[in-house]
């Protein structure tokens, strides 16, 4: 009696052992599968027109261009940033964003090469639109090698905050993309505001002199900021490219209010302002006779963080008088 005892309490202890063993197999069996799906989930993004498919968060980032160097600054993203280019086309970060910008390894100061990028260990890119294509690096053969490509080319207001919000999405920083999106709109409202009952003022965008005057065309997303800030681009009808060159007498017919001057590396922005002065066709102009200058560093005119910064530039220079208060 007593042995039959010990064998039943020795069988029931011996079930429990096995089905608690396998309630704790099946348990780490659904929490390995859960952890394999959360590692197979791919994050879709639509970079304009083409399905970009993220399985993870960039680790390394190379970003081409100061405009989307400086964005993911804003965005509290510098770390991730392995390497820049085209810092030819930067006169210097904005004050709140220098020291970290000066933190970021310089991939190239110019262009990025295809070497380069493939040997530079990153993940990520987040690239203005003329790094790539044709003369520039190739998007499918970049993803061959593991790196993921979102293309900075927004040309409407609406187009660069979804870039915000995406890039907000893929690094997981929502909420400061949202807010960062709130305050350029609510910056951006204020200027048109207070523009509003004024004339337009007649803008002639001046990149570069030589055969002609390198200007922006319609389709520019400078021109898009110029009319925001009470400005119209007076070759805003040019609009089957984003840039265009343009004769000196055309711009002598459309008589500009105001020269909008970019500033980068070269020439400098005293040697453009004086080749425009002492230009036989452009002296003629009332604008130029009255030093009706405004300048901006050439990335506050791209795509990306600045647009209100450069509403609120544009608009202080077409407008004096409303800012001397």
């Amino acid at each position: 009696m007593y042995k039959s005892k010990v064998w039943s309490w020795f069988l029931v202890g011996f079930i429990s052992i096995m089905i608690a063993g396998c309630e704790e197999s099946i348990s780490k069996e659904h929490t390995d599968n859960n952890d394999a799906s959360k590692s197979e989930e791919l994050l879709t993004i639509n970079n304009y027109g083409r399905e970009l498919s993220i399985s993870q968060k960039p680790k390394n980032v190379l970003t081409l261009g100061p405009n989307t160097t400086e964005l993911f600054i804003a965005l509290g993203l510098g770390n991730y940033i392995i390497g820049n280019s085209l810092d030819n086309h930067s006169s210097g970060a904005l004050p709140e964003y220098e020291e970290a910008y000066e933190q970021i390894p310089e991939l190239t100061y110019g262009s990025a090469t295809r070497e380069a990028v493939l040997t530079s260990g990153a993940d990520f890119i987040y690239g203005i639109e003329w790094e790539f294509g044709k003369e520039g690096l190739n998007i499918e053969e970049l993803r061959d090698y593991g790196i993921a490509t979102y293309v900075n080319k927004a040309s409407t207001l609406e187009k660069m905050y979804q870039e915000i919000l995406d890039i907000g999405k893929i690094f997981e920083v929502e909420d400061k993309a949202e807010a960062f999106v709130a305050d350029q709109k609510g910056r951006i409202e204020n200027i048109k505001e207070k523009v509003s009952q004024k004339d337009p003022v007649n803008v002639l965008v001046y990149d570069n002199g030589g055969e002609g005057i390198f200007t922006a065309g319609g389709t520019n997303f400078e021109t898009l900021l110029i009319e925001l800030a009470g400005g119209k681009n007076i070759f805003e009808d040019l609009i089957e490219k984003q840039w265009a060159t343009v004769s000196y007498e055309e711009v002598l017919s459309r008589d500009p209010d105001v020269i909008l001057i970019h500033d980068y590396d070269h020439p400098s922005l005293e040697q453009k302002i004086e080749d425009i002065k002492n230009h036989p066709v452009l002296s003629q102009l009332e604008s130029v006779k009255n030093e009706r200058f405004v300048t901006i560093s050439l990335e506050s005119v791209l795509p990306g963080n600045r647009m209100a910064y450069s509403v609120e530039t544009f608009a202080k220079g077409f407008y004096p008088d409303l800012f001397d208060e």
